[in-house]
This record gives C-alpha cells, sequence and structure tokens, in this order.
C-alpha cells in the first residue's frame, strides 16, 4: 500500500516506521530537523524490552505534486487536522481512506470535508510512545488497533488491518468501534482533564478526595451522556477502571496537563468537548464537562500573561 502518515509526532512515527516495513510510507511533518534524521539515517524506535527496531520510511515537508495515496492517517494533533489535511491535499484521491487513530472523538467530521463516509476509518490504539529526539521515540506498550466505518460492512477494511497485522501492528476491523473510542475516551475526559486543571500527575486525582469526587463526577455523566448516544457502559466499571488508570501511574503526566504546563493549545475540544457535542445533540446533560472545557480554555489563555 502506499501509505502517507500526517504527523511524525511519537505516534505517528511508530505507526509510520512499523507500517514502513511492508509498504510505501511518507511521513510528513512540518520540522525539518525531524525530516532530514528520517531521510538520512532512519527512525529509531526503542522496544519496551530494550531493543531497537530501525525503520526506513521517507519523510517530507512539502507534498505539492505528489500521487494520490491508498491510505492517509491522521496522528497530528486535533486542532491542526484541517489545516494539516488541507495542505496535503494532493495526495487524496478518489479511492483514498481518510484514517483518524486521534484521541478523542468526533474527528470523522473533519475528515468528511476532504473524503465521503465510505472513506473515512475511524479508529482507536492500545499502543503507546513518546518522542526520544529527532528520528528516535520510545515505544511503551503494544496493543490492538481497533477500526471501523461510518457506513457499510467493515469486513471491506480487513485488507488495511492485514496490512498493519503483517507490519507488527495487530489490527481488526469491529463494528463497535464507536465504543471502544468512547470507552477509551473515559480517563481522558475526567482524571486526565482535572490533571490539565489541577497541574498535578494521575495519583493526585485519586489521592485527594474532593479531586476524586470531581472525577467521579465526570466519568458517570460521560457515562449517561454515551448511553444517549447509544453507547452502554457500566457506570461503577467505569469509575473503578478510571481510579485504577490513576493508581497504577501515580506520577503519570498527561498530554493535557504538559500543554498548559509549556503554554500550548490543547486537545480538550475533540476530548471532553466530544461530550459536550453529544450532550447537545441527544440533550442528556453534562454540566461539568462544559465547565472543564471552559477551564481548560481559560487557563490556555494565561499562556505569556
Amino acid at each position: 500500500m502506499r501509505i502517507a502518515v500526517l504527523g511524525a509526532g511519537a505516534m505517528g512515527a511508530l505507526y509510520g516506521g512499523y507500517l514502513s516495513r511492508g509498504n510505501d510510507v511518507l511521513l510528513i511533518d512540518v520540522r525539518q530537523e525531524q525530516v532530514d534524521k528520517i531521510n538520512q539515517e532512519g527512525l529509531i524506535i526503542h522496544e519496551p524490552d530494550g531493543g531497537q527496531t530501525l525503520c526506513h520510511p521517507k519523510a517530507a515537508i512539502d507534498t505539492a505534486g505528489m500521487e494520490p495515496v491508498d491510505l492517509m492517517i491522521v496522528f497530528v494533533k486535533a486542532m491542526f487536522s484541517r489545516s494539516a489535511i488541507a495542505g496535503n491535499r494532493s495526495l487524496i484521491g478518489p479511492d483514498t481512506y481518510l484514517m483518524t487513530l486521534q484521541n478523542g472523538s468526533g474527528h470523522e467530521d473533519t475528515l468528511m470535508e476532504f473524503v465521503d463516509r465510505e472513506h473515512v476509518i475511524i479508529g482507536t490504539t492500545q499502543h503507546n510512545c513518546a518522542v526520544a529526539g529527532f528520528g528516535e521515540v520510545r515505544h511503551g506498550g503494544s496493543g490492538k488497533t481497533c477500526i471501523g466505518s461510518l457506513t457499510g460492512d467493515v469486513s471491506r477494511l480487513q485488507g488495511i488491518a492485514d496490512a498493519f497485522t503483517a507490519c507488527g501492528l495487530e489490527a481488526v476491523c469491529d463494528g463497535e468501534v464507536q465504543k471502544l473510542i468512547w470507552g477509551k475516551m473515559m480517563t481522558n475526559v475526567s482524571a486526565s482533564v482535572l490533571t490539565g486543571a489541577l497541574q498535578v500527575p494521575l495519583g493526585y486525582i485519586a489521592e485527594n478526595p474532593a479531586a476524586w469526587a470531581l472525577c467521579e463526577k465526570l466519568v458517570r455523566e460521560a457515562v449517561a451522556v454515551a448511553a444517549g448516544e447509544g453507547i452502554v457502559f457500566d457506570a461503577e466499571e467505569k469509575v473503578a477502571e478510571v481510579r485504577g488508570v490513576c493508581e497504577r501511574s501515580p506520577k503519570g503526566i498527561t498530554s493535557i496537563c504538559a500543554d498548559i504546563a509549556a503554554g500550548r493549545k490543547t486537545e480538550v475540544d475533540t476530548i471532553s468537548g466530544s461530550v459536550v457535542r453529544a450532550s447537545r445533540r441527544n440533550g442528556v446533560p453534562a454540566p461539568t464537562h462544559e465547565a472543564m472545557v471552559n477551564m481548560i480554555h481559560a487557563l490556555e489563555g494565561k499562556a505569556g500573561k
């Protein structure tokens, strides 16, 4: 397959690197140092077992005039999705699939500005990764990649899933991928967003009674909103799951916490904001999530002040 990956950060580089072992892969990034390092020396993936994998995808900043690809995977931060796709529009042809494995939900709305519903793939991944330097990433853990479609029989995507699996990224097609996305999102819309607002590690959320009370309220509210979308979870199970995440990673710093600390824009609109949008669609109240979205945007506004 001819595959383009938008964003050569941690996850984009990980997927681009692995997929390049059996496909023609182009990593697209805005950093010249990253592009040069990958093109000249390859991409190093530091594996969880201490070993290293050296991959050789191609990398570029400008794709003007290039031929369309079979698959474009969007791995930029959500607020940059529209501009990134538009800037690489030459890679999108009538048969190109656009895939999102980004955190949060609702990314398909942006993708459908560029392709029809039949060519949008949504999904979620259990892999985690961190940048270790230009041309290097640290693979923290593996798991499945689950992909699904917005319309039609999901089995039509089996060829893409097989291509991922053949390169070491176990992938499956799932007709209920939206539930998987919402399930993964529960920690992000509760504990993670609170770490950003409070500027604390994950452990603090479980340890502090007031923080945990707010976290639990966010989980239960999100479960109710999901039910309004026809996506049913057991609230007690999700509360216990989120608490477990906090307790197992007491020193964990979430991306939203790091973004606020660094004065960067966050992805809150596609995380907590997706709960708010669903709430407005189905009428299930989400006042706590609305408050958290406003709080995070207010903190973003402090940058440089």
